[in-house]
């Protein structure tokens, strides 16, 4: 149920036509969505019901993270500095995240630093988000992960 929620706010405007799970591992579900907008986007979600952290690759393979609780409740247009780190590999900063609803999002640069920071998950344990000052929000468990990544890269592919 937390997943079909989160496709439907993962970006505003975009109303969710259908979901294909593609695979489920320990803490890892991937799926393929489609919109009624046409277009089609594959994600992979750690989803603990009201609460989850979610990749998302859009069809032009650009790469959206969301973290998303039912306890936050944003008004949209508002941003804020958030990091986020693998296990205690370094933090990520992600400078003005989208926040709407009850997510935030951050869209991964095109880059290198994208692919690193998508095997640090895969090789990760847990995924720890932190404000601006590095207090604590929320930590997400990745066990699974690198099967998951896995899939997600196969689904990702399959877009092109």
């Amino acid at each position: 149920m937390g997943a079909v929620v989160l496709a439907a706010s993962m970006a505003p405007g975009l109303a969710q036509a259908d979901q294909e799970v593609l695979f489920q591992h320990k803490n890892w579900m991937v799926a393929v969505n489609s919109f009624d907008d046409g277009s089609v986007a594959c994600q992979a979600a750690v989803d603990e019901g009201a609460e989850s952290f979610t990749i998302w690759v859009f069809q032009d393979q650009s790469i959206r993270l969301q973290f998303y609780s039912t306890d936050w409740d944003f008004t949209e247009g508002d941003t804020a500095d958030l990091r986020v780190e693998v296990d205690r590999r370094g933090e990520w900063s992600l400078s003005n995240a989208t926040l709407t609803g009850n997510s935030a999002l951050f869209d991964l640069p095109d880059s290198d630093k994208a692919a690193n920071f998508l095997v640090e998950v895969a090789e990760g344990r847990t995924a720890h988000l932190r404000d601006e000052n590095g207090d604590g929000v929320r930590d997400y468990p990745l066990a699974g992960s690198k099967a998951s990544m896995s899939a997600l890269i196969e689904c990702a592919d399959a877009l092109n």
